[in-house]
């Protein structure tokens, strides 16, 4: 009887021992597994595409210039149907569009934000009330080779030939040449300038649309059938600048010293020898008043 008990209590003792031992193992299993940092599962590579944004805040009614746009990586799944992506679209189009409505920086450039020059009510959009658009030819010398952006400010400078009067068939006096500022400050709303950035050709402008008052706007009528207009372009910071007046001129012999040295007369004229053959005249005739 006692040999039984002795069995029962070894193989209770045994049990316990193994259970312990068991339980112990699992323990330092689960805290062993807890200090393992789980692995994160590999993100799943998202699509993009380069999509055309502000390049700082654009307030409405603002003029866009090429350092205000850049391309941006954009989620594809995020695009809209009116954001300019590219491929489909190109950065220059946009150059030269008003903001209308603001723009905040990184923010997608959507139709609708912006008028492109040729739009429909582009020019109503960029136009103060009670002013008006005219356009001037202008060339590669005297639209200043294509660094007149819209938005920039101008001055608007006439040049023209004046004839001498003509008196018994003969012409009394000199033809003169002179430049005359009719126009100062004027905002540029638009030019014909086109650039391409894949095959790199500029096509220069041929044209400039100016913001003007109606009499402003008859002025460059008048001026554009006197002689040659031409631009002048104006800082940005004029914010304490002084303002060029309007009406300044400067005649040729103002520009050219060889004018200046010509002999005058007594009475303030000019003296030109004329050689026709073997004959020599001195010719003499009133200058024109400066």
């Amino acid at each position: 009887m006692l040999m039984r008990r002795l069995g029962f209590l070894a193989i209770a003792a045994f049990i316990s021992i193994g259970t312990v031992i068991g339980a112990r193992s699992w323990l330092h299993a689960q805290l062993a597994a807890r200090e393992v940092p789980a692995t994160a599962p590999a993100p799943i590579a998202e699509l993009t595409r380069m999509v055309l944004v502000a390049s700082g805040d654009l307030p409405a009614g603002q003029f866009v210039r090429p350092d205000n746009l850049h391309w941006q990586a954009w989620p594809e799944a995020s695009i809209a149907e009116t954001y300019v992506v590219q491929g489909k679209g190109k950065l220059e189009d946009y150059v030269g569009a008003v903001v209308r409505s603001g723009l905040t920086n990184g923010e997608p450039i959507a139709d609708g934000r912006v008028v492109r020059p040729g739009d429909r009510g582009f020019m109503a959009a960029v136009l103060t009330p009670g002013n008006r658009a005219v356009t001037v030819p202008v060339t590669p010398s005297s639209g200043l080779a294509g660094f007149v952006f819209p938005g920039d400010r101008v001055d608007v400078i006439l040049t023209l030939t004046i004839q001498p009067e003509t008196k018994d068939g003969q012409k009394e006096g000199m033809e003169r040449r002179a430049s005359e500022t009719v126009l100062t400050d004027i905002r540029v709303l638009a030019t014909d300038q086109r650039a391409d950035d894949q095959k790199r050709e500029v096509t220069i402008a041929k044209t400039a649309t100016l913001e003007v008052t109606p009499k402003q706007a008859e002025v460059i009528a008048v001026a554009s059938e006197m002689g040659k207009l031409s631009l002048s372009l104006r800082s940005l910071a004029q914010e304490g600048a002084q303002v060029a007046e309007a009406n300044t001129h400067t005649w040729d012999n103002d520009a050219a010293r060889l004018l200046r040295s010509l002999p005058h007369n007594a009475g303030g004229g000019y003296k030109v020898s004329v050689v026709r053959g073997s004959e020599r005249k001195d010719v003499e005739f009133a200058g024109i008043a400066r």
